[in-house]
């Protein structure tokens, strides 16, 4: 008996024994079975795919991009680019004589992709920098673009673009210009020139709403220069003006590069009482241009301080170049909208 109670004791012992006991083997590997990812609905579907790119004939810039005058600081990168659906002109190379220079004188022109004669356009004679000439727009691509993308948006009206050669060297001097006071000269007698023989010559040519309601004239750089000092000249001829980072010389200054005696003094640059002006005048400039620097500012300044009312911004960021460019003109053209 008392062995058989023994060998019971010794069972339980041996038992609990190997239950309170760590096992000596390797863990079970246990797999989890993946949770299977629920299909997106449609709704999420269209919130992660990339919108496919779109042409409309709205308007499409941010306001936030704009200053209290409605200037846009920079062109909205998508008027730069071509669209399918959107018909573009491009630029030809014409010649007129010129009584003024005694000579036979170039330039380009873009007409409305869709021209006719049964229709009358607007002129936007448009002026280019010191040592080019009337090819220096129609090399950039993007200008075509530009305008036609503008006028399918409805942010301006169609129109013609005439691109000068602005050196209006007289017979017998040279066509091309120096770097230095007097060999600009001739650059100063382009607003003469304009109005006497080009004006007539693109009136007559082509079909256009002639006056002051249907002429307008920008420029960079040298041809900024020059479209202010056309404007003080003729500031009757032309219903909206835009000068992009404008050159130094209209008044006495002296730069980097050159003393400018300038064709007026500050004191005239002014118009009489009861004087015609244009509508809206723009004047802008890159705050890092490392060309004209701060006389586009300057220039600001004095048509403030003689009581010239016109519109004047800066370009973030942009230098002498075609961020400047592009700017200026979007917000050129666009005026031409707001009143077709």
């Amino acid at each position: 008996m008392k062995k058989a109670i023994l060998l019971m004791t010794a069972c339980i012992l041996f038992c609990l024994a190997g239950c309170m006991a760590k096992p000596d083997g390797p863990k079970e590997d246990v797999t989890e079975t993946p949770t299977a990812t629920p299909e997106p609905t449609k709704e999420e579907q269209k919130m992660t795919e990339k919108p496919e790119p779109t042409v409309t004939n709205t308007p499409t810039p941010t306001p936030a991009l704009t200053d209290e005058n409605g200037m846009y600081y920079k062109c909205p990168s998508e008027y730069l680019s071509k669209r399918e659906g959107v018909t573009y002109g491009s630029f030809k190379r014409e010649t007129y004589y010129s009584d003024y220079c005694k000579r036979e004188r170039y330039y380009t022109v873009l007409l409305p992709a869709d021209y006719s004669e049964d229709k009358k356009y607007p002129v936007v004679y448009l002026l280019h920098g010191i040592f080019g000439d009337e090819t220096s727009f129609a090399k950039d691509a993007k200008i075509p673009v530009l305008i036609g993308n503008m006028v399918a948006d409805g942010l301006t009206r169609e129109f013609i673009l005439v691109c000068p050669a602005m050196y209006a060297a007289g017979e017998g001097t040279a066509q091309a210009p120096a770097f230095d006071a007097e060999a600009c000269l001739p650059y100063d007698r382009f607003p003469t020139e304009l109005v006497q023989c080009l004006m007539p010559h693109i009136n007559k040519t082509y079909s256009v709403i002639e006056g002051r309601e249907g002429t307008y004239i920008g420029g960079f750089s040298m041809g900024g220069r020059e479209t202010l000092y056309t404007l003080m000249l003729y500031p009757e001829l032309f219903k909206y003006v835009c000068a992009m980072a404008p050159a130094p010389g209209m008044t006495p200054a002296k730069d980097g590069f050159m003393e400018h005696p300038g064709s007026l003094k500050e004191e005239e640059v002014r118009f009489a009482e009861g004087t015609d002006l244009p509508e809206k005048i723009i004047i802008n400039c890159g705050t890092r241009d490392s060309v004209v620097g701060k006389f586009p500012l300057g220039y600001h300044e004095l048509f403030t301080k003689n009581g010239i009312e016109h519109l004047w911004y800066e370009v973030p960021g942009a230098d002498h170049d075609m961020t400047t460019q592009y700017s200026g003109m979007f917000n050129f053209f666009q005026l031409f909208g707001k009143e077709s």
